[in-house]
């Protein structure tokens, strides 16, 4: 018995040696973790309506084109506030709020501060983003990592600035002498990169050359002379620029070479601040404004806007190429959108519009309303018109012959009478009212916030606008808020979604693709059908 014993302790030994001697089996692999997202770029493209993909996309074989078909594309997102302009979309980008919270409330409400000079450039109106309030995707990522850093150019001041929000990060804009600056707020002098990238003296360079079309003339369909367009003055191609050197600097803005100076600056300072290299999250944006000036000044349907279109896409392209050969395309999230529309030439709109659109003028009603308050015994100052809102001085009403709401009243008339006006609403109704299936009360209620001191607020019938320029925005109206929406990356599953979006959801989608947590309630959600 102790030797059957003894054998079977033996031979559990040698199996227990023998098993330790053996190799371990290797445990099952854990997924991979893939790394967050090294690089954010936005690409806002200023006053790109939502529907020129579908014009022009049979000829958008560059970036536009890479972007809408291999991204997640929202083609149905709009800016959901009242006053389409390019200080309030600038700034809900990667706030995911509305202007009633970012502050932002109109290009007049945006980034002009007298205490932020210009560097280098004493006679430009100072800028900054001190106006702007609350938290951007930058504050967001810093908090996780205060590596995490931002890199902003546009052609604009707002464009560069408002992304970016509150912090003193590389914010860079276009000065019309031909030269990138900053403000004080930012830095006391130009880094050297900044300076060898103006030495080159890139804009001055497109000096005597002429802006003609991209293709042959079989490929647009547009008349090429509208006397409507530019005020009647250079209405058709080739479209010169001057010879002088300094002269072309200044008329560049409203040619498609503006963007591509612009995209070259970016590029020359993701390399310079080393922007997207480290395993943090870094943001890059870059707004580009020459679709913005050449579509005031002949208008959407044009031939001049088709061919910028079409030289963008082109610009697009190549700089998403020498991108993704700087860095590591797996890592990098492009997101590509529009600060706001733009309507028809009131003029050429009238065909197809009813009732017909007008050029209003708020400020001719201004005498009218002066006489009311003299009338009523009151300070003639103490109602304000400021374009398509009224502002009152309630105090000043305390010892008139009338209440402010009275006089008020009477202004709403007197505006509700003007041809080219659909409505007039007090603010104060809106933020009340069930605003579901009234798109233009919902987007001024998101417009400002309900102590603003806004007492009316004028909307414009369709294509009516308030002032002489050619064409323009800023009105509640889809063809003024509707802008592309597409998110492209590693993070993302390509494919059109038709449904409504607004804008105030690419913050927030951008956060849940890198892993950045909000600061603060937003007014946008995750478009979690984008996400892979």
């Amino acid at each position: 018995m102790h030797r059957i014993l003894a054998s079977v302790l033996l031979t559990a030994c040698a199996a227990t040696i023998a098993c330790a001697q053996a190799p371990a089996a290797k445990p099952a692999a854990a997924p991979a973790i893939a790394a967050p997202p090294s690089l954010v770029v936005l690409i806002t493209v200023d006053q790109l309506r939502g529907d020129y993909f579908d014009r022009f996309g049979s000829q958008l074989n560059g970036g536009l084109g890479r972007l809408s078909r291999g991204g997640a594309w929202f083609s149905n997102a709009h800016h959901d506030h009242a006053i389409t302009e390019t200080a309030p979309g600038h700034a809900s980008l990667l706030s995911g709020r509305f202007p009633r919270s970012t502050g932002i409330t109109a290009n007049r409400a945006g980034v002009f501060d007298n205490t932020a000079r210009v560097l280098g450039s004493p006679d430009q109106l100072g800028a900054s983003p001190r106006q702007f309030r609350g938290t951007t995707l930058v504050d967001w990522l810093r908090a996780g990592n205060p590596r995490s850093r931002a890199f902003s150019v546009s052609m604009k001041d707002r464009g560069a600035i408002l992304p970016i929000g509150r912090l003193a990060e590389q914010v860079y804009w276009y000065v019309p002498d031909g030269r990138f600056s900053t403000s004080a707020y930012y830095a006391d002098s130009l880094p050297q990169w900044v300076t060898r990238f103006n030495n080159r003296r890139l804009p001055q360079s497109y000096a005597g050359r002429s802006w003609e079309p991209l293709l042959a003339e079989g490929a647009y369909r547009e008349r090429d002379s509208v006397i409507f367009e530019g005020g009647g003055a250079d209405v058709v191609f080739p479209h010169p620029i001057s010879a002088d050197s300094a002269v072309a600097a200044s008329q560049l803005i409203g040619t498609p070479w503006m963007d591509d100076v612009v995209l070259a600056f970016a590029l020359d300072g993701l390399e310079a601040l080393s922007i997207g290299k480290g395993p943090h999250t870094d943001v890059m944006a870059v707004s580009v404004s020459a679709t913005d000036i050449i579509g005031h000044r002949y208008g959407p349907d044009s031939k001049e806007v088709h061919d910028q279109i079409l030289r963008l896409d082109r610009a697009l392209g190549s700089f998403l190429d020498s991108l993704y050969r700087l860095r590591d395309s797996s890592r990098v999230v492009v997101v590509l959108t529009g600060d706001h529309g733009v309507g028809r030439i009131p003029e050429l709109a009238a065909d197809s519009v009813k009732p017909l659109p007008k050029r209003v003028s708020m400020a001719s009603l201004v005498p009218a309303i002066r006489t009311m308050l003299r009338a009523a015994n009151v300070d003639t100052m103490a109602i304000t018109v400021d374009f398509q809102v009224i502002t009152a001085n309630r105090a000043a009403f305390s010892k008139g012959r009338r209440t402010a709401d009275e006089v008020l009243a009477d202004v709403a008339k007197l505006i509700r009478a003007t041809p080219g006006v659909a409505r007039v609403d007090r603010f104060a109704d809106l933020l009340k009212a069930d605003t579901t299936r009234d798109a233009v009360a919902r987007r001024w209620t998101h417009q400002f916030p309900p102590d603003a001191g806004v007492e009316l607020v004028v909307t414009q019938t369709p294509m009516t606008l308030f002032g002489t320029i050619t064409a323009s925005h800023g009105s509640p109206y889809d063809y003024d808020s509707h802008v592309p929406l597409i998110f492209h990356g590693a993070a993302f599953k390509a494919g059109r979604h038709r449904e409504f979006v607004r804008t105030v959801d690419l913050a927030p989608t951008v956060a849940a693709a890198v892993g950045a947590k909000p600061l603060e309630r937003l007014d946008g959600v995750v478009l979690k059908r984008a996400l892979k």
